[in-house]
């Protein structure tokens, strides 16, 4: 996995703060194979919020704490939620292949 500790911590304790202490993140995409370089970092949120206005500016918030804790990066962040209709096949591709930071 190409995050460090620091990076990784900052997501976790960011997810919490912006979706809630019961919130799961995980990292999927190329920033886990430790042979490439560069590529953004993949995120998929999971949270029990309903609200999808209030998902949408968690995820605005997320956005910006974290790039104002880790450096301007290109960061690619799906939020699943239960009141979600429809889940576009990256959700399960990143349940899949991702890992639970």
């Amino acid at each position: 996995m190409r995050l460090t500790t620091q990076q990784v911590t900052a997501i976790k304790q960011i997810t919490a703060e912006c979706f809630g202490d019961g919130a799961l993140v995980y990292l999927f995409g190329s920033r886990l194979d430790d042979k490439h370089r560069g590529g953004d970092i993949d995120l998929l949120i999971e949270t029990e919020q309903d609200d999808a206005a209030k998902v949408l500016e968690a995820k605005y918030n997320f956005l910006a704490k974290l790039k104002q804790r880790i450096g301007d990066q290109r960061i690619d962040v799906v939020v699943s939620y239960p009141a979600r209709r429809r889940l576009p096949s990256i959700i399960a591709i990143a349940k899949r292949t991702g890992v639970r930071l």
